[in-house]
């Protein structure tokens, strides 16, 4: 096969930017002579998450619709616009041989100017309800490769591949030990654990929630491994000494190895993010979730729904957390039998090898445009 040439396009959050550099090694792992290029959204997390991995990327200045102030979305369509003429050089200069997006703004633009210009491209939805981006890039799209079962209600049903969503390879250690994990986070190996993630930037619902319960968690017979997230551990940690600093409660800014977090976990406390269930997916992890409700068209508490219909997944609301989340965890910690149904059933969801079945479908497409 001659050598490849691909660009991947999208991000804005954790959940696009991982899938999106999970399909990039597994393109490289097959085909290492491939060129990839991505193209993100000036200014967001993408523009530094790319190139720490080892890839190229060009920033479109866009940003999304304002939902709140309508007249500020003359600015967005300026934008657009300035975006869309961009894309077009970028394509035409590096000339793909496929168009790869991952939802996000700045995938519009490359992947619209891309399908006018008749370059094969593939679209990945992560959610469980597909985003504005996708269900407009869906029409003139190659393939749609979806996490979900009924996403033929977004997109044209014989585009549709399920593929699930990519994950971060290295989480998927079978090497390291519990006893490991343990050590890195000084856990103690006779307490059940739970895991707050709260995203990479933390969640201050979570947050509030945790701190509410404190006393409680304090005084329980389990231990917390808590990210908080940079924005607010200065206040928290004042918060914390203030009611005495509990000896098992385990407060970091950022947790770097979510490969050993998720190993010492017994039970983990997430947001409902398509990267993070599908990572807890094929790691059979019993989970909380608590969607946040500052996301387009609510898509996490859909994608929550779709787990805990096949009790896989408890759900607790975002206005409801304060009061509910910590007594509910710890119910749940103790519960042997539930801990056990959850895993499995959550377990049973899980898509494997979603990057290397993403790469297929690229490649049938490259192919059948030859």
């Amino acid at each position: 096969m001659k050598q490849l040439k691909v660009i991947i396009s999208g991000g804005g959050t954790g959940g696009h930017i991982f899938p999106a550099i999970a399909i990039a090694d597994a393109i490289k792992k097959r085909f290492p002579e491939t060129e990839i290029l991505f193209v993100g959204a000036a200014g967001r997390m993408e523009m530094e998450r790319v190139p720490a991995a080892g890839y190229e990327i060009i920033g479109l200045d866009i940003s999304g619709l304002n939902r709140k102030s309508p007249f500020k979305n003359i600015s967005v369509a300026i934008k657009f616009q300035k975006s869309l003429r961009k894309a077009k050089h970028i394509i035409k200069d590096f000339n793909p041989d496929i168009v790869i997006g991952v939802g996000g703004y700045a995938s519009s633009s490359v992947l619209y100017q891309a399908n006018k210009l008749r370059i094969p491209t593939l679209v990945q939805e992560q959610n469980s309800y597909a985003g504005i981006t996708n269900k407009f890039l869906a029409k003139k799209a190659s393939r749609i490769c979806v996490s979900y079962e009924g996403m033929e209600r977004f997109f044209p049903k014989d585009k549709i591949i399920m593929t699930g969503n990519p994950c971060r390879q290295e989480l998927l250690s079978t090497t390291i030990t519990r006893k490991e994990a343990y050590k890195e986070y000084n856990l103690d190996p006779d307490k059940k654990t739970i895991l707050l993630i709260g995203g990479s930037l933390g969640s201050r619902t979570l947050n509030k929630s945790i701190l509410a319960g404190l006393d409680q968690i304090g005084k329980s017979d389990i231990q917390l491994l808590w990210q908080c997230g940079k924005l607010y551990s200065f206040e928290l940690n004042m918060d914390i000494a203030s009611k005495g600093n509990p000896g098992n409660v385990h407060m970091q800014e950022f947790i770097s190895r979510m490969d050993l977090a998720y190993k010492a976990a017994d039970l983990v406390i997430s947001r409902a993010g398509a990267s993070s269930i599908s990572e807890l997916s094929l790691l059979g992890k019993p989970v909380i979730l608590v969607p946040s409700p500052n996301v387009s068209e609510d898509h996490q508490t859909k994608n929550a729904m779709a787990l805990v219909n096949k009790d896989a997944a408890i759900l607790i609301t975002d206005n409801e957390a304060i009061e509910k989340l910590v007594p509910v965890a710890l119910e749940t910690i103790h519960d042997d039998a539930k801990l056990k149904v959850l895993s499995e059933n959550i377990l049973k969801l899980a898509q494997r090898d979603s990057a290397d079945r993403i790469v297929d479908e690229a490649i049938k497409l490259i192919k059948k445009d030859e």
